[in-house]
């Protein structure tokens, strides 16, 4: 009987460890088929609340889906930025070599854009761009592997130049900070202002993290135009909204200014003296389309707060991600298969219908004349004209 029950106990040890064997393999498999999605985005610096959104946007998307999709489980592993080009190369080395991602999200700045664009490239790794506007990500230097879901830079302005000279007034001065965006965003938007009769009267590039605008607004005030066309974004964008109140240019001289300059986080900063500043963007807050309705409703409830156009982007980056892995039925490896699902992608935004033109990787969608006003109650952009449906050339 001693022997019999010794037996028993052995086996039984046999099975515990057996079955904790089994446990730890199955945890390590769970763990091995986590879909890992590398973000780099700037949580610091003066781009930091630009990341934050974006985040915001992303895992308001996740929450919707469950954090599943192609019936695996998807982990976000996040990395600075630092609005800083070198940074974010190396950020983006060490979620591929080191954490073994399965494919990159993010980008603030379009030089980082132009940082990484190599590397991903050469290593195939699929990134979506869910910020950097820089034209040649999509032009010149396209990759198979990089897809943006946000906008180009002449794609958004292009349009606005037409409708300034038009509705605002002829004579215009620009400003714009002095990197790759805000140079190409100011092309585009002399380019079709002046193919529509426009004229341009002052142009001035500022450092990012310019800290006083006095001397810039003194020198617009003596152009005297009749608008402003300004591309900051972030700390910039209130910095300089700011002064211009304060020098009492915004009762003689109308803002006609890119999206990030009216941002509703920048309106949050500045209060009423934005009112009645036009921009152009892919987004409007009073747009009338149920998933624009459900996007501001469910931000409202999770972060208590007013959404913009970075969460919508984070959003909108997060839903071509999902849609793409469902398609490829969670399988990110079979790379044919994974990127042909982001060339056929559309999907229905709280900016309304986007599609990626399989000829660039750029998303196609409408563009929005924005008007600042009191929206129940909320300082936020309303629409004014839409643009229309607005593909970048490619070229």
């Amino acid at each position: 009987m001693g022997n019999i029950h010794r037996r028993q106990v052995i086996r039984a040890g046999l099975g515990f460890l057996g079955m904790a064997s089994m446990s730890r393999f199955s945890l390590s498999l769970a763990q091995q088929d986590s879909l890992r999605i590398g973000v780099v985005l700037s949580y610091s610096g003066p781009y930091a609340r630009l990341g934050q959104e974006i985040t915001r946007g992303m895992e308001l998307y996740l929450d919707k889906v469950g954090y599943q999709a192609g019936g695996r489980r998807i982990q976000l592993l996040k990395e600075d930025e630092e609005a800083d080009p070198a940074v974010a190369v190396r950020k983006v080395r060490k979620l591929v070599e080191q954490d073994r991602v399965n494919l990159l999200a993010g980008i603030i700045l379009s030089s980082s854009a132009y940082a990484v664009r190599d590397y991903v490239h050469e290593r195939q790794m699929p990134l979506i761009i869910a910020n950097a506007a820089a034209n040649g990500i999509t032009r010149e230097r396209r990759s198979p592997y990089i897809f943006r879901t946000s906008i180009s830079a002449w794609q958004q302005h292009y349009p606005m130049g037409p409708w300034v000279a038009r509705n605002v007034g002829k004579k215009v001065f620009l400003l714009a900070l002095d990197y790759a965006f805000g140079k190409e965003a100011t092309a585009a938007f002399k380019e079709g202002f002046q193919q529509a009769g426009g004229e341009v009267i002052g142009e001035l590039y500022t450092p990012l993290g310019t800290t006083d605008y006095s001397a810039i607004i003194s020198r617009i005030a003596s152009a005297r135009p009749e608008a402003v066309h300004a591309v900051l974004s972030g700390s910039d964008a209130v910095i300089f909204l700011r002064q211009f109140a304060q020098f009492g240019l915004n009762r003689t001289t109308q803002l006609a200014v890119s999206g990030e300059v009216t941002d509703e986080n920048v309106l949050e900063a500045i209060g009423d003296a934005a009112l009645g500043a036009k921009s152009a963007d892919h987004w409007v807050y009073t747009l009338n389309n149920s998933t624009n309705r459900e996007f501001i409703k469910a931000y409202r409830q999770k972060y208590n707060a007013t959404p913009n156009h970075f969460a919508v982007r984070g959003y909108d980056a997060m839903q071509f991600i999902v849609d793409a892995i469902n398609a490829a039925e969670g399988d990110v490896d079979n790379r044919r298969r994974f990127l042909r699902a982001f060339e056929n992608a559309k999907i229905i935004s709280p900016r309304g219908f986007v599609q990626m033109d399989p000829e660039t990787n750029n998303a196609t969608q409408h563009v929005y004349a924005r008007e600042v006003a009191r929206v129940e109650g909320i300082l936020a952009n309303r629409q004014l004209a839409d643009l229309g449906i607005v593909r970048d050339p490619g070229k």
